[in-house]
């Protein structure tokens, strides 16, 4: 299987190459593709061949040409999906890798619609830091690609944020209609915020697909001199410490905040995915796809 490096995804260009090329690869790497199936509207013509079901073939075709051809449809669903992306100022970190944590989740976001809507899917999203700044309902159409992939390219993460408080907010406003929503946060916020939050979408009968996503000092703390850290949501506060000193209390901290999420999203029902900036962009399709099954 091709993997999508996140740092050598800019050399494809806009949002929408992009996603178009981690798809279509990732779809080819797993050798099936969800964008055809037997159902209401035609989609287009193919050559027979043995093992295919005999009902899906074009006589009329064959009368005219003397080949066998199948008509082959594309399937229809009822699912919505509502993608609700993280645009606070912690995003925008990037430590030593090319790509900031927003700009990953930018090529997460664009590359579930890619293949949402490939699925004729209804795909919406929302955009926020401390308040919704973009909201785009639920639609199929393959122009409404575009729409989502515009909103996602003009957006640059900034301003502080009470993610479990916006996320309620979310919940109550803007998310009335049951579907599934997928969040791409670092959920940098306290644990009784977030679980608040997660409880009262799934108390409106939402499917949760949550994307943690986190660089990799983050997760390593690799800092090992006096170090001056910064406030990614509020850049006047820095902090000057001997990282060498705090680091085994930061990694403790750190993970105890990441054991108590799974612990609360494994209580709701709510799927839970770590993504590393480091690491290949389409593992969050096969993550997406194998919770779908």
């Amino acid at each position: 299987m091709p993997r999508f490096d996140p740092t050598e995804l800019a050399r494809f260009g806009g949002l929408s190459l992009v996603a178009r090329r981690i798809v279509e690869g990732f779809l080819s790497g797993i050798h099936r593709s969800p964008f055809k199936g037997f159902s209401i509207e035609f989609a287009e013509h193919r050559q027979y061949y043995p093992g295919d079901e005999i009902r899906h073939i074009d006589w009329r075709a064959f009368g005219k040409t003397d080949k066998y051809y199948i008509k082959e449809y594309e399937e229809e669903t009822n699912l919505k999906a509502m993608i609700v992306v993280d645009a606070s100022g912690s995003m925008s970190y990037c430590g030593q890798q090319k790509v900031s944590k927003f700009t990953y989740a930018q090529h997460v976001a664009a590359s579930l619609s890619y293949l949402l809507l490939g699925q004729l899917d209804a795909v919406g999203m929302l955009i926020h830091d401390t308040q919704p700044r973009a909201i785009i309902p639920p639609k199929t159409t393959s122009k409404h690609l575009l729409t989502l992939l515009n909103a996602l390219e003009k957006t640059e993460p900034g301003g502080e944020t009470s993610l479990g408080a916006v996320w309620d907010l979310i919940a109550s406003q803007h998310l009335k209609r049951r579907g599934i929503v997928v969040l791409l946060s670092d959920c940098f916020d306290g644990l009784e915020p977030l679980q608040r939050a997660l409880r009262h979408l799934r108390f409106r009968h939402h499917e949760v697909i949550l994307f943690q996503i986190l660089a990799p000092e983050e997760l390593d703390f690799p800092f090992q001199n006096p170090t001056k850290f910064r406030n990614m949501e509020m850049r006047s506060q820095e902090l000057l410490v001997d990282a060498r000193r705090m680091r085994e209390e930061y990694l403790n901290n750190f993970q105890a905040h990441r054991d108590g999420l799974r612990r609360i999203c494994a209580e709701l029902h709510v799927d839970m995915l770590m993504l590393r900036t480091d690491e290949p962009v389409d593992r969050a399709l096969g993550a997406y796809l194998g919770r779908r099954k």
